[in-house]
């Protein structure tokens, strides 16, 4: 009855295949261990690319938070000029004359417009 089935060779009872299986589990291993590599070098490279754009992100928040500071500096700047300007205070009005003052002394020639030149 069982004289058609033969057994496998690494299930022999006489040995005669343990060398087959030997090498079967010698290739299956080197497998596992080069699947195990380029599982880790996939993880690896995602790993840089994350930290790449990590880096990129902070750096573009950066200029960001840089440029509405200085958008809201201006902002800021412009609206308290503004307010200066519209102000009745007293000591705004002095000022106000005084730079009036000043800039009319800057328009005035030096010398008088007949006067000869000094030599």
């Amino acid at each position: 009855m069982w004289q058609g089935i033969q057994p496998t060779p690494g299930l022999a009872v006489g040995g005669g295949g343990t060398e087959i299986v030997k090498a079967k589990d010698s290739l299956r291993k080197w497998i596992w261990w080069f699947l195990g590599g380029i599982a880790a070098l996939q993880l690896y490279f995602v790993r840089e690319l994350l930290a790449a754009f990590a880096l990129f992100a902070l750096g573009f928040i950066a200029i960001g938070l840089c440029v509405a500071t200085f958008y809201f500096l201006l902002k800021g700047w412009a609206a308290g000029v503004g307010w200066l300007a519209d102000s009745q205070n007293a000591w705004i009005l002095a000022t106000r004359r005084a730079v009036a003052t000043v800039e009319d002394w800057g328009r005035r020639p030096i010398r008088r417009p007949d006067s000869e030149p000094a030599h």
